[in-house]
Formats: C-alpha cells, structure tokens, sequence
C-alpha cells in the first residue's frame, strides 16, 4: 500500500508543485494537500486570514483523523511549518523556505514568528534547508543538526536545457514575482540609463504581483515602454523557451534562500546578474560566472550589464560552467530521489 503525504502549503506555488511531483514521481508516495483559502490582498482578508490560521489545527487533525497520513510535511517553518508541529502527526518534515524565514526584520510580529519557528524546529524530525545559507540561521540558534537535510529540489534538466543566443543585442529576462522585495523597479531604471547610452536591448519581465502596474507606468516614464516586455503570469511550461531566448538573466532580491528561478536560468544559458547577498553568494561569484549587484545600485547594474555583455568571450565560459553546475547539483531527478528516500528511510526508522 502508498504511504501517504499530508502537505501543508499552497500547493499553486510552482516550488510546492515541484516538490509534490518528485515525491510522487521517485518516492510513490500518495499526496493529499491543505492549505489557507482566504488570500491576503486586502486588510480585511488579511485579518480573515489570520482568524482562519488560529482555527487550523483543529482542520488539520480532522483531515488526519480521516485521512491517516504516515506523514506531514510543509514549507515555511514560520506559518505552515508551525501548523506541522501542532498536527499531532507522527513524523513531520518542514523545509525552511527563506534564510531565515522571519521576515519582514521590523515587523511587529517578529518575536512570535522566532518563538514558533523554534517550536515548530524542535518538533519536526526532518528539517529541509534547500541551500547552504539557510543552515547559517539554523545553527545560529541552536537547531539539531543532524535532523537537518541540505539538498535543492532541483530543477527538470530535461525542460530546462542549454541555447546558444549569438543576438547581437542584450536580451534580458526577469522571471521573478512583481512584488516590492524584488526590486522591479531598480531593473527598470538600470535600463533607461542603458537607453540613454543608446545601447539596444530587449527585457523580459515574467509573472504577476502587486507592482504590475507601477512598472508598467515606470517603463513608459523611462520612455523604454517599446523595450520590455509584460508577459504576465505564464505557465512554468512555457518558461524554458523564454530563458533560452534571453542571453542575460537579471534578479534583483533584497533577500533570498535558495532560487529555484537562477537555476532555471543557469540551465538555460542566461548569464546571471543578480544581487549581492548571502542567498546568491552561495551560487555566483563575481565576475567569475555571474555578476553581483548591490542592492538598488543602479549605476552598478547598468554598468555590470555592460561589462557582462561586451564580454562574451567571459560570459560565455561562464555560462557553459553554470550548466556544468546546475547538472551536478541541481538536478530535480537524482536530489528528488535523495529526499524521497529519506522519507522513506524516515517514516521505516519511526515506525519500528
């Protein structure tokens, strides 16, 4: 008979997809999904949601009273991570999604989300840190570590595979969430100075978020409206067709765990320009086979775009060691296996 997964998570997010589908794929291991329903795209529905965060656990053990699961899993180790720890379950895994996952730093809800991160630690008997920079947060506060598993999920090699782009122009893709920590808007501006030197180009800005429109109205004050490219939100199948299209790939987060969207890019070929922090540092080093861009310095992006595209004997040996890389190390077949086994090696050593 199946063993069978609770997972606890929006099961939309093309990460929690990727997730589910190699545990199925290479564990066969059956799936059953819970996640919150009401979104928070308003202070209404953020306070709804809040009140239906409180009432979830008792959700939750109905479903495996019903259900009986031999485990549960869940992403963020500061939301459903936490709802894991109070399941009752008997073997529970949670993956830390961020660097650290208690974000935003000012909030006023910061000491709680340390307090049941540490909880919701303690309680689980396997811990996911999908990159070296997450284990730095977790044994600075004291977390087991031999219940702690570092393996990226990876990503499908056979999707996601190498072009040659000999364009004669920068042809650059974003292929991050439109949401402020992203910082849309300083690409956007590198660009128009890029226009202002009379450098030709293309830029691609893939997805949806809350700035959509503020970066359409920029792109036009920019006067580079003709140049970029709002495709919207796009099924992850058609992703691999626009990276390989593209000869730079650009993002620019404030914070980062471990970037799922720079692997995809590395398997495809795009040089990657990216920000100068610790989730990125891990992957690229400067110059070498990426660029690293301080956060919202314009100026620099602009100019290491330059540099980066000027460069092609650089770039591409670059980016033939990126794909090198992505293969050996994140590859979604042989570290989907890792992890499947270790659920089952996980759930055989509890149950005896």
């Amino acid at each position: 008979m199946k063993r069978k997964i609770l997972f606890l998570g929006e099961s939309y997010r093309a990460d929690a997809i990727t997730w589910m589908k190699g545990l199925k794929q290479f564990g066969g291991f059956e799936i059953i999904t819970w996640e919150l329903q009401t979104p928070s795209n308003s202070k209404l529905n953020r306070l709804k949601r809040i009140l239906e965060y409180f009432f979830a656990p008792v959700s939750i053990r109905k479903i495996i009273r019903n259900e009986k699961p031999d485990m549960v899993i869940a992403e963020r180790t500061t939301s459903y991570g936490f709802l894991a720890a109070l399941s009752g379950s008997k073997t529970i895994a949670i993956a830390q999604q961020g660097r650290t996952d208690l974000w935003p730093e000012g909030s006023v809800l910061y000491p709680f989300k340390k307090f049941i991160q540490k909880y919701a630690f303690k309680k689980a008997h396997l811990i996911h840190a999908w990159g070296p920079v997450m284990t730095i947060h977790m044994k600075a506060i004291g977390v087991d570590m031999s219940k702690v598993l570092v393996v990226p999920k990876g990503i499908d090699l056979s999707l996601f595979t190498p072009s040659i782009n000999n364009s004669n122009k920068i042809e650059a893709i974003v292929t991050r969430s439109l949401q402020p920590e992203y910082r849309h808007d300083s690409i956007l501006k590198a660009f128009g100075i890029l226009h202002q030197k009379g450098i030709n180009f293309s830029l691609t800005i893939v997805g949806d978020g809350t700035r959509l429109n503020f970066l359409k109205d920029l792109a036009k004050e920019l006067q580079i409206e003709n140049k970029v490219i709002f495709t919207g939100r796009i099924p992850n199948t058609e992703l691999p067709k626009l990276l390989q299209q593209s000869n730079i790939y650009i993002s620019m987060p404030i914070t980062e765990g471990v970037s799922a969207s720079l692997f995809e890019a590395m398997a495809c070929n795009c040089y990657p320009v990216v920000s100068d922090i610790p989730g990125n540092q891990s992957w690229i080093t400067h110059r070498e086979n990426g660029q690293l861009i301080e956060i919202d310095n314009v100026e620099m992006l602009a100019d290491e775009l330059i540099w980066s595209f000027q460069n092609t004997e650089s770039r591409n040996k670059a980016v033939l060691r990126n794909r090198e890389f992505v293969e050996k190390n994140a590859n979604y077949d042989s570290n989907m296996k890792v992890i499947a086994d270790r659920y089952h090696e996980l759930l055989d050593s509890r149950n005896n």
